[in-house]
């Protein structure tokens, strides 16, 4: 556990007026913007630069965040490290089992900032990128195979990176000589130091401006205000007389073994809300495992809440009193060290899913449908063969966006990112800096389900490689659906097949890596689409045929909405009626909660007929795996 050498702070005003906790709240909503800004301008690697992989937060004293994006837990990080912290010093891991998942895979390289005022430690500054490559056994080291941490790159447990404002050199050395990148690399994390940096610099302007007894009174404030709005949302919204159940899947553990259940129970108890996902499937022997920190899934229940309900609230670790996380041990969501976790995008997505399945049970209203929870990857690497780059290395690290889900206000965006703040990778870029062609990016028509609120459709993007080298995919809901809900329908699965130069086609798996691809392959990445929301057959049929016009439905599409077009692309509003009066009585009422199947067997017999790829197998046993 960290011993952090600090001076007694001065003691805390006890009031503060509005107009001063309004200017010091929106500071700090800037300086974490700020974090964001400085790392864009100076990163190298796309993923961080123009992708914008990255998490920023600034905390209080005690390292609860104040303002923030992701929620990294600092306690957790803190108590991993053995040694003093002083002012100047610079932390430094990329190892999530050493910093209590505050990370969760070997590619977040995580910076910590100790900020300190005359003497005092005053607050904390943090923020994590993906790293491109940290070495392992294969390029972007995300391994779907790997069955330990061990064979997905360098693991740096928490090390002073700077001691007393001096960069620890050899250290650096040592860890970038792990990797394929060094340059990105070493830019990434010298991008983070000055983000931290500059955040730093901006409280100890706000503490010489208000003094330091204002400015961490108006944080406790601001902690408090959090405390006191979670405490009426999860009275007024969460009911106190029953528990609440919700199941959903990760679709493969990419060795042939799946679906993997995670499964979480809600209640309330003794002032408390609870979240048990006791009943998830045990850790795979694969890298889809999830190390979940339990502040930060408190975080993700409170930024559901905040969203929905008040969206005008500042969000921060204030209400984490009244939450209580559990998550077994040995379990898919607290895998046991050396377990792998490179793969784990898939279960840090779906439990944005996993929660709107449980919050919006008994308020229907409120209740969106399952929706582009992962953020899938690409990779591709290997030597440009010709002209002035020969034998020099490329590596690709691209995360696809796909559908969000119908809302109880709207349609689901076509082709966005589960991560609000991630942005897309213009094609330009792409072909500018990597040997490929982007021959197509465009939505999938009828991949968003129909409902009142269409889901957001999925996209396909077509990369013609114009070198050899090797490809890697991350992807999942290749097997199960995301649903849809109050009537709505699923959205449309993933798929990815390469159409080989030699005019022969192959069917891609989910998760696989050491794709071999020639010059002139074209690979199809094409993503899944949102849940719908509400009731199809209710759809404006005008707003249905303009859609086919703009190619985000089909008129084959259109039927399952109960809309007939007639031969020039209008509403054949007769037959439209009779279709949906028709429809009504054969489906009978609806649902709250639609999968596109009854049972994970009944999706076993379909899968191949489907999908082209064959079904999964059920995940071995614990003691079977351990044989």
């Amino acid at each position: 556990m960290a011993t952090i050498l600090t001076s007694k702070p001065p003691a805390k005003a006890e009031s503060v007026d509005p107009v001063t906790v309004d200017i010091i709240e929106n500071a700090l909503r800037n300086a974490r913007a700020e974090m964001d800004a400085v790392l864009f301008r100076t990163a190298m690697s796309p993923g961080i630069r123009e992708q914008h992989d990255e998490f920023p937060l600034i905390a209080n004293p005690e390292g609860l965040m104040v303002v923030g994006q992701f929620g990294l837990s600092i306690p957790a990080f803190l108590d991993g490290f053995n040694g003093t912290v002083e002012e100047g010093d610079i932390l430094f891991t990329s190892d999530p089992y050493a910093c209590g998942g505050a990370i969760s895979h070997a590619n977040d390289w995580l910076i910590l900032l100790p900020i300190y005022v005359d003497g005092a430690v005053v607050g904390w500054a943090a923020q994590f990128g993906h790293m491109t490559d940290v070495g392992g056994k294969v390029p972007g080291s995300l391994p779907t195979d790997a069955t330990s941490i061990f064979e997905e790159g360098v693991l740096v447990p928490p090390v002073k990176l700077y001691r007393k404002g001096e960069l620890n050199s050899e250290v650096l050395n040592l860890i970038l000589n792990q990797v394929r990148m060094k340059d990105w690399n070493r830019s990434d994390l010298n991008a983070l130091v000055a983000a931290c940096r500059n955040a730093g610099r901006r409280i100890q302007e706000l503490c010489a401006r208000f003094g330091t007894d204002m400015y961490l009174a108006t944080l406790d404030m601001l902690l408090q205000r959090n405390y006191d709005a979670m405490k009426t949302l999860i009275e007024t919204t969460i009911p106190a007389d029953e528990v609440l159940d919700f199941t959903d899947y990760v679709c493969d553990d990419g060795m042939g073994f799946g679906p993997y259940k995670i499964h979480c129970s809600m209640w309330r108890e003794d002032g408390k809300l609870i979240l048990d996902f006791a009943g998830t499937d045990p850790q795979s022997a694969g890298s889809i495992n999830y190390y979940l920190n339990e502040s930060l899934y408190k975080m993700f229940f409170g930024t559901y809440m905040i969203s929905v309900f008040d969206p005008q609230i500042l969000w921060n670790d204030g209400f984490y009193p009244l939450v209580d996380v559990r998550i077994p041990e040995g379990c898919l969501l607290k895998p046991r060290y050396p377990a792998a976790l490179s793969c784990r995008t898939h279960g840090l997505g779906r439990i944005f899913d996993m929660l709107t399945g449980l919050l919006g049970q008994r308020q229907p209203e409120f209740l969106c449908a399952a929706g582009f929870s992962s953020s899938p990857h690409l990779m591709y690497s290997g030597y440009y063969s010709q002209g002035e780059r020969a034998g020099e290395w490329f590596q690709l690290y691209q995360i696809g966006f796909g559908g969000i889900p119908g809302r109880p206000f709207g349609d689901g965006p076509d082709g966005y990112s589960l991560w609000p703040s991630f942005t897309n990778v213009p094609n330009e870029f792409l072909e500018s800096y990597f040997p490929l062609v982007i021959e197509r990016y465009e939505t999938v028509a009828d991949s968003g389900g129909p409902g009142f609120y269409r889901g957001g459709n999925g996209i396909d993007v077509a990369y013609r490689f114009l070198e050899a080298g090797q490809v890697s995919i991350h992807d999942d809901r290749w097997f199960t659906y995301p649903w849809g809900v109050n009537g709505g329908l699923p959205g449309g699965r993933s798929r990815k097949w390469i159409e080989r130069a030699d005019g022969t086609k192959e069917t891609l798996p989910s998760k696989c890596d050491r794709v071999h691809v020639a010059r002139g392959d074209l690979l199809h990445y094409v993503t899944w689409g949102g849940g719908g929301w509400g009731d199809p057959y209710d759809r404006d049929p005008s707003l249905v045929a303009k859609e086919v016009e703009q190619g985000l439905v089909s008129a084959q599409g259109a039927l399952r909405y109960g809309v007939v077009l007639d031969s020039h692309g209008g509403v054949d509003t007769e037959a439209t009626v009779a279709l949906r009066e028709r429809l009504r009585g054969e489906r009978g009422p609806v649902k709250l909660f639609d999968r596109g199947f009854d049972t994970i067997e009944e999706l076993r017999e379909r899968c191949l007929a489907e999908t082209g790829l064959p079904a999964p197998q059920p995940p071995p046993t614990p003691a079977a795996a351990a044989r």
